[in-house]
Order: C-alpha cells, then structure tokens, then sequence
C-alpha cells in the first residue's frame, strides 16, 4: 500500500477523522488492501469471524442475516464504512452475511488494533457507542434477525405471524346433507356466524353464514326444510395455515368474503374472520371494504373513502413494507371503483356493448398510495352496426362522467393531462385502441411514445377483461419487435437523470419553492419504473406493476437477472420514503407532495439513497450502450 494514499483517504473517514496522523500511521503499519470481486463473501454468517474489521475503499456490499424463514436484508454499505466493527466486542462466530454488490476495494486492520484505539481514544470510543452501539446493540440479535432496519421496522403481527395462529381453531362443522332448519338450530345452540359444511369425505364443501339465512332464508320466504345445500356457498377462496395474515387479508379484500377457511396438510385447520384480525390490528381494512359494498350510493361513499388513508398509518405502524402497503391500497381503491361503476351501471342501465374499465399510471402498476389523480379509460366491444356504435357513444360518455363526479367526490382529483375516460379519445372500440397502438409504435413520434407508455402500465378493473387482454396481447407483440420504439422508450428512460453527483453528493433543487430538497418521484422512482417498463417490453412481459415486472424478467432479462434483488430493495426503500413522507404531511394538514430535505434522513437513509441513485445511474449506463445507435 502506498502510505500517504492510505492516509488522505482515512483522514476523512469517522472515526479515524478524529486521530492525528501519528496515530494513523501506528493504526496502518500493519494493515493491508484486499480486493473482491461483485459477488465475493466477505464474511458468512455462523463462520468463524475475521480477524479484521474492513474499511471499504471503493465499491459496496449488502448485509444480510438469515433466519428459520428467509434472508433479511438488513444494510448496503459503500465508500468509507466499516465492516465487522461488532466483533470488536467479542463473538466467535460472524453474525451476518456480507457480500460485494460491485467490485470492492477494503483495507483491512487487525481486530486488535482497533480495541487498543477504542481503549486510548475517547473520541473514537464515544463515536462508536453513539453510532454504533447504540443502533445495534441495544437490540437484540433475535430482534435483529426478525427486524429490517431499512424499511423502517419489523413487519409485526399482520406481517409475521401465520394466519393459522389466530384463525378461530373450534370449528363446528356438519354434514351437507342437513337442512336448513338443522344448520340454523346448530348456529343457534353454538351461537356462532358461520357453520361449515363437509362431504363424505370430510372436506369441507360448503359455508354458511348468519348473513345467508337473513338474506336467502327469512328475506325470500325460503322452505327451512329445504336442502342447506340450496343456499350454501362454496369456499373456493382459501388459505394456507402458514400464509401471513397479511395474505390472508388480501385475499378477503379481493373477493369479498368475509370468512376464510384455512388449510393445512388438505385439512381444514380453521377459519378465519374480520373480527379475527380486528383483534390484532385494531381495525381492519376489511371493515373499509364492507363499508364500500354496504352503500347504494356515491354519497354513501364519499366518508367511506376519507377512511382509506387511515389504512396507511396503521399500516406503517405495523412496519410493513412499501410493496405491501400498495397492494392493500389496490385492492381497497379497485373495490371503491368497482362500486362506483357498478352504481352507474344500476343508475343507466344495462351496456349495449360489452366494456372494460382500465386504469393505468400509478393506479395501472398497483404503486398507489395516497389518492392521485383519475387516470382511467374505457374500451368497449366493436358495435355490429352505425346505430349500434351511436347508442354505444352516447352510453358511454354519460357513463364516464357519472364515474368522473363520483370519483372526484370521493377524493380522486381530475387529470391535468385530461387521461380520463370522459375524453372520447379515450373512450373508445377495441378496434379503435388497436389503431391508435399500432400508429404509436409504427410511427413513435414523442408525443406517441409518450401515450404508449402512459397506457401499457394499464390493467383492468371492472367488465369484460378479455377486452384488454386481446388489446395488451396485440400492442406487446408488436413493441417487442420493433427496435425503432424500443429506441424511443429507452431515450424515455435515460432522461429523468437520478439526484446524484460525480462526487457522490445530492442534487437539489436549486431554487424555487422546493430548494434544497430532492424530488424522489421525479427524480428518484419514475427512472426506475422506466428502466423496468423498457425491459418488461423487451420481452413482452404482461405484468404491469414493477415489482412483478422485476420477478417475471429474473430469468428472461440479462440485466434484471442481474440486478433485480437491488432494484427490488431500491423500489421499496424509495417507495417507503414517500409514502412517510407524504403521510407526515397529511397529518399536519399539508399539500402533500414528493420533495424531501436530504438533511431529515439518517445517515443510513442518506447512504441507502445514493445508493439507489447510483443504482439507477449505473442501468441507465448499461441502456445508453445498449441503444447507442438510437440514443440521443
């Protein structure tokens, strides 16, 4: 090693800041410089532990601890900091998995070392405990095996506790070939709100809830001697004992049920119910949800929809991650919706053409968080004749505007760019959307590129799905095939440069009402969703979200293959910064918006985010060599 460089190099980095050079020297007479190449193990979890502690010259690595269930990511690591620095205080064996995210350079200097200076030096001792000790220490190993310090905290109970653990486990169970008389008699005797039903074999066949006798039994005047089997309903919405609530409750939003049998071995372990999980949460989004379907009209819905919101505090409460947040924010958001649409289909009566509601922006990629604004279209069956198609557009645009009023009541603002279905150009036949893709990616002028990425982020949500299906089916087809639009798109994505200087340092705004701060969506998350949507059209990957974009190209995408676990760990870290943010402004009764102060992070949160940025810089690299013909 070449002294002097040593030197420059550890005069600037804490805690060997606070040392004099005389010191400094003692510390690297005996240190050396290793180099590891991307993917090298610097340490195993459960090894034997380095007689050093690592200071990373150049390049990054990722800690990880695995537990009984998964890898959990616990920190990135770059320029500067240390490695190995808890051994100092005793331990055997390495407590964490470290391993190179790119080539990496460290010094290394002996574990001894370092104990004498902590013991001589109490600048150095003090800094340590502070930064150190106190962050990890405190806690305790299991704590930190079951804890991401990343994304703000543990995923507690909705998140890490199976659902078979809370799931009502005395089941009544009875034959299917009861009446309804005898299954109302056993509710009553064991006073309960639902009985399920089995076959001769013991497998549950049928569910019938308080709900089914009040509405199909008392409601309908129905013979109580009838068959049960006549208002039964089969549970084919199940679960598996060792699903995290978390996934449970998903699968009660999505299709409405209210009770959830839960499997295991192809056994029914139990069953699950709202009141279950109100018990550990306090609240449930399923309640949010019953509320949504109880209302007969969009009045009815507009202080139902004030509730969403409250879902993500509780959500962030529980430290879920972003990716989990969103998805619940989906499906409440698609089922308010569906309930607006279904009420304008009571309020015009039956479609003349069958029709498929399609969202797209942040609400196509399911990456909604807070309400944003309405971006929806429609595209409708081809009329068989001109009457026919005049009857379809007149339907149609009073329909759009119906659902326009009724989302903009229940808090979805307008779209500035006016993307909605009440503009007719959005509201159009299939053969209609064909033509206008086919021009697009034939023809990719800016403005055409700019609406076909708009649009291939979309996904269906009410009505005939097979619509999009057939359109999505077409237009990917003949993106993947066309070099030329690819070019287009890729120029899209290497435009929006992340905030990060040569230097390793953040690029601000520079002045205006936001100065000073970085514009995480701009900047930071919509380079990412661009860099992933090009490859997604490489390949012709149906997926319209980015964290299933990321997981369907694992396998079919060089550079995703590559990369997909950090530009996972990027979405979510930048995701869940925004949705912190934004949720501490609305508390305060703010405008919320995208603009964060990089002096309000910690240091491991500003680390993290040049991290990312450096990420996202580094694949608009690989992009720019890739299109080179066609960048400009």
């Amino acid at each position: 090693m070449i002294i002097e460089e040593v030197l420059d190099f550890l005069r600037k980095v804490p805690p060997f800041q606070f040392l004099d050079d005389s010191t400094l020297k003692e510390i690297i007479s005996d240190a050396s410089m290793e180099f590891y190449p991307k993917g090298t193990f610097i340490q195993y979890q459960g090894g034997t532990a380095p007689d050093f502690v690592y200071v990373i010259k150049k390049g990054a690595v990722k800690v990880s601890i695995k537990n009984e269930n998964a890898e959990v990511f616990v920190d990135y690591r770059g320029e500067g900091d240390l490695i190995g620095y808890l051994l100092i205080f005793g331990g055997t064996k390495a407590r964490a998995n470290v391993v190179t995210i790119d080539d990496t350079i460290c010094y290394l200097i002996k574990r001894e070392t370092i104990q004498h200076l902590l013991n001589a030096n109490p600048a150095v001792r003090e800094y340590f405990n502070k930064s150190f000790l106190t962050r990890y220490l405190d806690k305790t190993f299991s704590e930190i095996q079951n804890k991401n310090l990343v994304y703000g905290g543990g995923d507690k109970m909705l998140f890490t506790m199976p659902v078979g653990e809370i799931a009502s486990k005395d089941i009544i169970k009875a034959s299917e070939n009861i009446s309804i008389q005898e299954a109302a008699e056993i509710m009553s005797n064991y006073r309960i709100s639902c009985l399920i039903l089995i076959d001769s074999q013991g497998i549950p066949s049928g569910i019938i809830t308080d709900r089914d006798l009040r509405d199909k039994v008392v409601a309908k005047g129905k013979n109580c001697q009838h068959p049960v089997t006549d208002i039964m309903s089969v549970p084919n919405v199940r679960s598996d004992a060792k699903e995290f609530c978390f996934e449970a409750i998903l699968k009660m939003v999505k299709h409405n049920v209210h009770h959830l049998l839960i499997m295991q071995d192809e056994k029914l372990k139990g069953v699950l119910t709202n009141h279950d999980l109100m018990l550990i949460q306090g609240t449930s989004p399923l309640s949010i949800v019953k509320d949504i379907e109880s209302q007969s009209t969009t009045d009815g819905l507009i202080p139902v929809s004030k509730k969403i919101n409250s879902i993500i505090g509780l959500l962030l409460n529980e430290g879920a991650k972003a990716s989990g947040i969103i998805r619940i924010i989906t499906e409440i958001n698609d089922r308010l919706v569906k309930k607006i649409l279904e009420l304008a289909e009571d309020r015009f009566g039956e479609p003349p053409v069958p029709y498929c509601w399609i969202v797209f922006g942040s609400e196509g990629r399911k990456e909604q968080t807070f309400k944003t604004d309405q971006d929806n279209a429609l595209i409708y069956h081809d009329p068989a004749d001109p009457e026919m198609e005049e009857t379809a557009k007149e339907y149609f645009r009073d329909f759009s505007l119906f659902v326009r009023d009724a989302l903009l009541k229940c808090g979805f603002p307008l779209c500035r760019a006016d993307f909605m279905a009440t503009n007719p150009m959005w509201r159009q036949p299939l053969h209609v959307w064909r033509k206008y893709f086919t021009n697009w990616i034939s023809t990719p002028t800016a403005e055409a590129v700019l609406n076909s990425v708009t649009f291939f982020d979309f996904r269906a949500v009410h009505g005939e799905t097979r619509l999009l299906d057939w359109l999505k089916d077409f237009t990917l087809s003949m993106a993947k095939d066309s070099k030329i639009f690819l070019g287009y798109v890729a120029n899209l994505a290497i435009k929006n440069m992340p905030p990060i200087g040569f230097l390793k340092t953040f690029v601000v705004e520079k002045s205006g009402e936001h100065k000073d701060k970085l514009n995480m969506k701009v900047k930071g998350l919509a380079p990412l969703v661009d860099i992933v949507r090009l490859f997604a059209l490489e390949k012709g990957i149906k997926e319209t979200s980015t964290i299933e974009r990321i997981n369907a190209l694992r396998d079919k995408h060089t550079i995703i293959k590559e990369y997909a676990d950090e530009l996972l760990h990027s979405f979510e870290f930048i995701m869940l910064l925004r949705i912190g943010h934004q949720f501490e402004q609305l508390k305060k009764e703010k405008d919320i918006n995208n603009f964060i102060n990089p002096n309000t992070l910690s240091n491991l949160e500003k680390r993290i985010a040049k991290e990312t940025f450096q990420l996202i810089s580094r694949i608009q690299d690989l992009i720019i060599e890739r299109y080179k013909a066609m960048i400009w």
